[in-house]
């Protein structure tokens, strides 16, 4: 989850899209990341961060190969300082025979 910054409601929603584009620009380039949605807040509450990304993974070897991953760097980079605050949270999820590594 990202807290952009940004001195209104309407760069914040700008620079929110940004990171959706470059987070869902990853699909399909990046090995073992199986699937990826990025939310964007429309709760509007002063406690809410404005986009939130789920990503699932094959493995937690798939997630540490995607933390330095080309494209994941490059979207990184090309977002800059736009976050001012990011929270993270990595876990497994038993989907009956198979067990994925969601982030």
């Amino acid at each position: 989850m990202w807290s952009v910054r940004g001195e209104d409601a309407p760069a914040r929603a700008r620079h929110s899209t940004l990171v959706r584009e470059a987070f869902e620009a990853l699909r399909g380039r990046v090995p073992g990341l199986l699937g990826l949605d990025v939310g964007i807040d429309d709760s509007r509450v002063d406690y809410a961060c404005e986009v939130v990304l789920i990503a699932d993974f094959e493995s937690r070897e798939a997630l540490a190969r995607y933390a330095t991953h080309p494209a994941h760097l490059a979207a990184r980079d090309r977002l800059g300082d736009l976050r001012s605050a990011r929270y993270q949270v990595d876990y497994e999820v038993d989907d009956g025979p198979e067990t994925l590594t969601r982030s």
